[in-house]
């Protein structure tokens, strides 16, 4: 048959995704496994993931022999470039195997090889662009404990510090009791009062994933008129703006056609996060077309495994 297939994989800090397509460019096997970032899982965890998701979806798809079979195979992950590449370089039996960041796959989706940038947020975000000359620059990305603005966890960490002061006995000034958001806070740990939510967030080693997965109920809320989550949603937003201001002014300071800019992600593609972006790009006159992108970062590594043939 020989080597007709190619394998791609998209992942971040949570999960990642595995496809293998055939000559043709249809998907003929696909596989979701947890993620592997070194910096989260360590490397030895990472590595060993890595090569039990491939198994994994080799061993649902057509293929017999992945050594005369698959022609090549892009890791597109998050974490320490230089690791993925040795890891790279030791696999066998997939191929021509080749490594970039998590971040190229969104911005093929947002602007097709051409030039412009895609705000991205996940659990984390990420500023992606491509300048003329076919250059890909990177800004962001520096994970939970740096700060990643416009983030799940970044959304959920805010909410969660404004919800624990009204549940102390702050609330908004003018308010009468609990915001929703608040409440929100409490339903989402089965927790009341302020001692018990404060202990669950330090100790629970699960919090961090408990933190980001606050960020969609605080969506909801903002789109339901909630005041105080309207604040954090507006607050996070604005600093992966201001980021995203530097990227654009930096790399596209006279461009001659407004850049397509795509906006990835669940959660920034929500109507309310939509509205405070197209807010900001107006009031900061960004030469961009906003291109809010719903498309899983998976086909944009189907569609970069296409353009390497």
């Amino acid at each position: 048959m020989g080597h007709s297939y190619q394998l791609g994989v998209d992942g971040c800090g949570t999960k990642k995704e595995l496809i293998l397509i055939d000559p043709a460019g249809t998907i003929v096997a696909r596989h979701l496994a947890p993620g592997c970032n070194p910096s989260q899982v360590g490397p030895d965890n990472a590595r060993a993931l890595l090569h039990e998701a491939l198994a994994r979806l080799v061993a649902q798809s057509p293929i017999r022999d992945p050594q005369s079979e698959i022609h090549s195979t892009l890791l597109c992950l998050a974490g320490n470039r230089g690791f993925w590449r040795e890891t790279a370089a030791a696999l066998q039996g997939y191929g021509r195997v080749t490594t970039t960041d998590d971040s190229v796959p969104v911005l093929e989706l947002a602007t097709a090889g051409a030039p412009g940038l895609v705000l991205h947020a996940g659990t984390g975000s990420f500023v992606a662009a491509r300048t003329a000359d076919g250059a890909t620059h990177y800004a962001g990305g520096l994970g939970w404990k740096l700060g990643d603005p416009g983030s799940g966890y970044d959304i959920g960490r805010r909410a969660i510090a404004l919800a624990l002061l009204e549940i102390q006995g702050w609330p908004p000034s003018g308010a009468t009791g609990p915001s929703a958001l608040a409440q929100a806070l409490q339903a989402h740990t089965g927790l009341a009062d302020y001692a018990a939510n404060s202990r669950f967030f330090y100790y629970d080693p699960e919090a961090n994933a408990r933190i980001a997965a606050f960020a969609p109920r605080v969506v909801e809320l903002a789109e339901q008129d909630c005041g105080p989550a309207q604040q954090v949603l507006a607050d996070s937003i604005t600093e992966l703006a201001r980021l995203a201001d530097q990227v654009i002014h930096r790399l596209f300071p006279k461009p001659a056609t407004r850049l397509p800019c795509g906006v990835s992600g669940r959660v920034l593609n929500s109507p309310a996060s939509a509205f405070a972006l197209r807010s900001l790009a107006s009031k900061l006159s960004w030469p961009v077309e906003l291109r809010f992108v719903d498309t899983a970062p998976i086909e944009g590594v189907r569609r970069l495994l296409l353009a390497s043939r």
